[in-house]
């Protein structure tokens, strides 16, 4: 842990802040850095040993300096009014190349790869022609538009419906977007199965549905997908995603913001306008006073602290692999430098088709005979998480994504099933290869091969993510409805606020929740 955070009891019994914040993941300490700096007394406090919660960066593998984003990886939602107004010193860069997809057409191996030169060339390539190219261009030109115009309003009071479909100022985008299944657009604007995956894949990215859900839970992840930023485009973090949380737990410490890991919440009191929290602690427990609490945890978690009858329960859906290499794999398709296809998103099983296979799959409790997932390598755009030695003798990081496994699967033998998914998942990816990826892993210091899996239920074991949801539940669309205070981030009760992922604009790494908790306790 950082020197300057600490374990020790530290904190008197019944001692008095103007706000206690419950998590030290990202959102608790962008709120702790708003409302320190803005003069209020803040205590945080982290249960693990450490702050970050999922957007750490960590070395995995014994002996190995290589520190990987182990959970979160990409960054698209963290505003950069954020960065600039908390002083963060903390970068992203942009990837050389949006996403590679391997197919096989005409009995031979090729692919789509998009960004950058010969990106039309490409499409062209795969396709027959310049219809699909076109069609994407438009497509992505007006979610670009969507983007300008929605983000920005995710970092200001929350917009009523009409007022957010106003300011959008596109009726057949709209429509297309927050009316009716996303999948309606998909398959009138493309007809490439293949290209039609692509588009597909940021609605189901952290959640499980059909392309046609009539819920629009798809759509809601969807637009989150597209706009971060107002360009929807995924950054790698220099240094990690630890890099980020380090830098803004520096930022709330130098704001006066006091931070005690290894001590956990396990109560709070509250008659609306003045709280106590009981705090476990490697002292023992105790109470720790406040006029506000704001809790930077999912709304199950905030239920039972408060003892209070618990949310619709959440269920997350993914197989999240980190993998370390000694070199990147030869491909099948000749045409393409691995070193250009994995600088991307490395897509795998996710035709249109192969995914709404998979769904329908697992929704009648099967896993997936094809398991759709997606890659990337960091180092090959921030070599710096890699120790020089590493870099010297070109090793290399592959963090995989899977989609369409949810928590329901793994229920009955998390273990065996875990090995199973990830076993069916590489044979995916072999599929595309000129070799296994096994015979790329590195070894660790005893010998075993550097890779670790992830299922939503060991999520929810390391970090408690309620059915291992990354967002804590089914994402919202950004606008007010009657459940919703001025910020999203309100509760039934005054002094209590949401501003973890579960908030209403929470999700991903954004800092967006613990920045509109922390405007809403200063009553901006």
């Amino acid at each position: 842990m950082p020197a300057d955070e600490t374990a020790s009891p530290g904190t008197p019994a019944h001692a008095a802040y103007d706000t206690v914040i419950v998590g030290g993941g990202h959102n608790g300490l962008v709120a702790a850095a708003y409302l320190a700096r803005a003069g209020r007394s803040v205590l945080v406090l982290e249960r693990l040993g450490s702050t970050g919660g999922a957007a750490v960066s960590t070395r995995p593998f014994d002996g190995i300096d290589a520190r990987l984003s182990r959970y979160s990886y990409l960054v698209s939602l963290l505003p950069q009014k954020i960065v600039r107004e908390l002083g963060l010193d903390f970068a992203v860069r942009k990837r050389t190349v949006s996403s590679y997809t391997p197919a096989t057409r005409g009995g031979r191996p090729t692919g789509l790869l998009i960004g950058g030169e010969g990106t039309r060339d490409s499409f062209a390539a795969l396709t027959g022609g310049d219809r699909e190219y076109d069609a994407w261009q438009r497509f992505y030109g007006m979610t670009g538009r969507v983007g300008e115009r929605v983000f920005p309003t995710l970092t200001e009071p929350l917009p009523t419906r009409e007022e957010l479909r106003a300011r959008v100022g596109d009726a057949a985008a709209w429509s297309m977007l927050f009316e009716e299944p996303i999948g309606v657009a998909v398959e009138e604007t493309f007809a490439d199965d293949l290209v039609r995956g692509v588009v597909l894949t940021d609605a189901l990215i952290g959640t499980f549905a059909d392309a046609h859900d009539l819920s629009l839970v798809q759509n809601r992840c969807f637009l989150y997908h597209v706009i971060g930023n107002s360009t929807g485009d995924w950054d790698v973090p220099v240094g990690g995603m630890g890099a980020l949380t380090d830098a803004l737990a520096a930022a709330a410490r130098a704001a006066g913001a006091e931070i005690r890991v290894l001590h956990e919440a396990t109560r709070i009191e509250t008659d609306g306008t003045r709280a106590e929290v009981t705090v476990r602690s490697p002292g023992g427990e105790h109470v720790v006073g406040a006029a506000r609490v704001l809790v930077n945890a999912s709304p199950q978690a905030l239920a039972a602290l408060l003892g209070e009858h618990q949310p619709a329960p959440a269920e997350g859906a993914q197989l999240k692999v980190n993998m370390l290499l000694t070199r990147l794999p030869k491909l099948r398709d000749r045409s393409v430098d691995p070193h250009r296809a994995f600088a991307g998103t490395f897509h795998i099983a996710e035709g249109y088709e192969q995914l709404a296979t998979a769904y329908r799959e697992a929704a009648a409790g099967r896993l997936p005979g094809a398991p759709p997932s997606e890659i990337y390598c960091h180092s090959l755009t921030d070599p710096s998480i890699l120790g020089p030695d590493l870099v010297a003798r070109g090793y290399q990081t592959l963090t995989l994504f899977g989609l369409h496994t949810p928590a329901r699967l793994f229920t009955a033998d998390n273990e065996a099933t875990r090995a199973t998914l990830l076993a069916a998942t590489l044979a995916e990816l072999d599929a595309h290869l000129d070799e296994p990826i096994a015979d790329c892993l590195a070894l660790d210091a005893e010998g075993r091969p550097c890779i670790e899996a992830k299922t939503p239920l060991d999520l929810e074991r390391d970090l408690r993510l309620p059915g291992g949801h990354i967002f804590h539940r089914d994402l919202s669309f950004p606008y007010a409805t009657g459940e919703t205070g001025r910020w999203g981030v309100e509760t039934a009760h005054a002094n209590v606020l949401l501003c973890g992922a579960g908030a209403v604009r929470g999700g991903g790494v954004s800092g967006v929740p613990g920045h509109n908790a922390a405007m809403a306790a200063l009553g901006r």
